[in-house]
């Protein structure tokens, strides 16, 4: 690798979207995926191991999510320069995304268009939005919705999507590495601060903010 090409962490658990994306990317020679993950603890791992200039990396996979992996690559390295590729569009999602550092938000149904200059730009020290999100960002400012769920602390906001993944307490203790009673607390922290009182009444609230699909 030259002294000015960009290495890359591919980030996704889909083996077909990450050789896509990963011929995407090395068509551009200034570019090299040094590393691919399937997992969140994996990108983890290979960041600290790999470096790479900038991460693109997917929020839904196996284990803990890709905004908590985020969080803990960040927690590493401040500098760490991340650039989101994801299904979601919607408000919550592109908020807690650039509340926690991360550079970049893009939606897969235009990443092939647009992956290489949002690469680029991130590993510049920049922002990068897609413009198909624009409307999220505007939303995410006005939204009571929104707002109320940005209130939850990074944990909190982890648990919350397992919970409405309907994952149980245990589940969720086993794949946050945390005890039952921990996430219990988390539980009822959540529940407090959204004014809930229930899962039932959680699951509706994300399919309302577009975290989930009904």
């Amino acid at each position: 690798m030259t002294v000015n090409t960009l290495g890359v962490l591919l980030v996704d658990d889909h083996e077909v979207v990450r050789a896509g994306y990963h011929r995407l990317l090395e068509s551009d020679d200034g570019i090299r995926v040094v590393a691919q993950a399937t997992t969140g603890d994996e990108a983890c791992r290979l960041y600290q191991q790999h470096h790479p200039d900038v991460v693109v990396m997917d929020l839904t996979m196996p284990g803990i999510s890709g905004l908590e992996a985020s969080r803990r690559i960040l927690a590493h390295d401040a500098t760490a320069r991340i650039l989101v590729f994801s299904v979601h569009e919607n408000e919550v999602m592109l908020g807690r995304a650039l509340d926690m550092g991360i550079r970049g938000y893009i939606s897969k149904r235009s990443a092939s268009r647009v992956m290489i200059e949002a690469v680029r730009q991130v590993a510049a020290g920049e922002i990068y939005i897609g413009q198909e999100m624009m409307s999220y960002l505007v939303r995410h400012k006005a939204s009571t919705d929104s707002n109320s769920v940005a209130g939850l602390s990074t944990r909190e906001f982890e648990v919350f999507q397992l919970l409405v993944d309907s994952k149980s307490v245990n589940e969720i203790a086993d794949i946050l590495n945390l005890s039952p009673k921990t996430v219990g607390h988390h539980v009822a922290h959540i529940k407090s601060k959204l004014g809930i009182s229930s899962i039932a009444d959680m699951t509706r609230l994300a399919i309302r903010l577009g975290i989930i699909s009904p």
